[in-house]
């Protein structure tokens, strides 16, 4: 008989976003008519910018011709994208990551996900609490927990609790861990690390032997200089991270899907023997084994984000994001509310009022203020009284949802 993977039983019912979905949709058709405003899930607004519009048709109008047509291509991403990167996003900075580094995929999301593959089911696994559900999800389905607790706590992960005690910058775990997910700036929390906070777990790292996976997808969205962008600005790191990137949020590609992995060669991890083996090889064997590239004029549209023009307007569009962030910020605080993030990151995090539950919290908004938001719980017990809000909305939509916020709680 055909045996399913019981550790999908272990999860939630359903994810936190189609949860979400699912809510506001049954709200909606039972109240016809009435405007809802999304500013829950993490998904962007504004259009992709003229140089990636016209760099797609151009690799569109490739594609029509048989000189210039592609098919398969690379499975660790077109050489021209690859480049780009390295010399834009590290070298630019001082940071010594090569192309041959760098593997483009569709999405940081599926990434987080897979990485996890390469290495062994014995791995101890450290997350942030609250953060990107994906993390503790993947681990769960992978085999490497136990039952969720009474607590929201999977047997098996380390938790690493993000508060306002900390500034929601997890410190290093009691428990020795192997792999450690880090997110900054963090989703939901909006917190950033500094260059000594990174350093402690490089050099935590080192000590143990472990692998930290850095997410950076909203690296474009820090302003102040003293914050790096990347895990590799801080000494010795290429020796144990792995980095995530993304250009859903930098550049507007979540309905077109490009991201990117960089695995350096001087990452190492170990067979139970302790004899040391490069990570890198076992990505790229995974990556082409299993997935067979980003398409060429997805690519190519990624690519025009590092033209004088891609950047210049890309920039404006992260202002625009960061702008409504500022709002928020500021309407929320004037209503009442303990507000964190919104500086250096597209979400702003809020405390709910008189210790109402994170889900209340949501349903209130969305019956009484037409505002739909995203429950803290959603991403860690300790999210629990808390609740997230996306800049990623329309100016228009942040000042109208802002203003029913205030009214309501008026």
């Amino acid at each position: 008989m055909a045996l399913i993977n019981e550790n999908y039983f272990k999860l939630k019912a359903g994810y936190l976003f189609p949860e979400i979905g699912r809510r506001v949709r049954e709200y909606s058709e039972a109240n016809p008519g009435k405007k809802i405003i999304r500013m829950g899930i993490g998904d962007v607004t504004q259009p992709l910018v003229s140089s990636v519009i016209k760099a797609f048709h151009q690799g569109v109008d490739e594609m029509a011709k048989a000189e210039t047509f592609k098919g398969y291509g690379p499975e660790q991403g077109y050489a021209f994208l690859r480049e780009a990167i390295a010399d834009n996003d590290y070298k630019s900075r001082g940071v010594d990551i090569s192309a041959d580094d760098i593997f483009i995929s569709d999405g940081s999301k599926c990434d987080t996900g897979n990485i996890q593959e390469i290495f062994g089911f014995k791995n101890k696994i450290a997350i942030g609490d609250p953060v990107y559900p994906v993390y503790a999800d993947t681990t769960v389905m992978s085999g490497k927990t136990g039952k969720c607790g009474e607590n929201g706590y999977f047997e098996g992960i380390i938790y690493m609790p993000c508060n306002e005690q900390n500034n929601f910058v997890p410190e290093l775990p009691k428990e020795r861990a192997d792999l450690i997910f880090l997110c900054f700036p963090n989703n939901p929390t909006g917190a950033t690390a500094t260059k000594a906070e990174l350093q402690k777990w490089v050099d935590y790292a080192l000590k143990n032997k472990c692998i930290i996976f850095y997410d950076a997808a909203y690296e474009a969205y820090i302003t102040d200089d003293s914050i790096p962008h990347s895990i590799y600005e801080i000494k010795d790191a290429k020796e144990v991270a792995i980095e995530f990137r993304s250009f859903s949020k930098t550049a507007g590609f979540t309905g077109t899907r490009c991201a990117f992995t960089v695995v350096p060669n001087e990452l190492m991890a170990y067979d139970e023997k302790g004899v040391a083996h490069a990570v890198k090889p076992l990505w790229m064997r995974r990556q082409t084994t299993k997935f067979n590239g980003v398409s060429y004029p997805v690519q190519k549209a990624a690519a025009a984000i590092y033209t004088p023009e891609g950047k210049k307007e890309t920039k404006e569009v992260i202002a625009y994001y960061l702008k409504n962030a500022s709002i928020m910020k500021e309407k929320l605080s004037a209503a009442g509310f303990t507000v964190f993030g919104g500086v250096n990151a597209p979400y702003v995090w809020i405390k709910t009022k008189n210790n109402m539950s994170s889900w209340d919290f949501f349903d209130k908004l969305l019956k009484e203020a037409g505002v739909v938001g995203t429950p803290g719980s959603g991403f860690g017990p300790s999210g629990e009284g808390y609740f997230r809000f996306s800049a990623f909305a329309d100016r228009e939509n942040v000042l109208e949802a802002m203003d029913n916020i205030q009214k309501l709680f008026a």
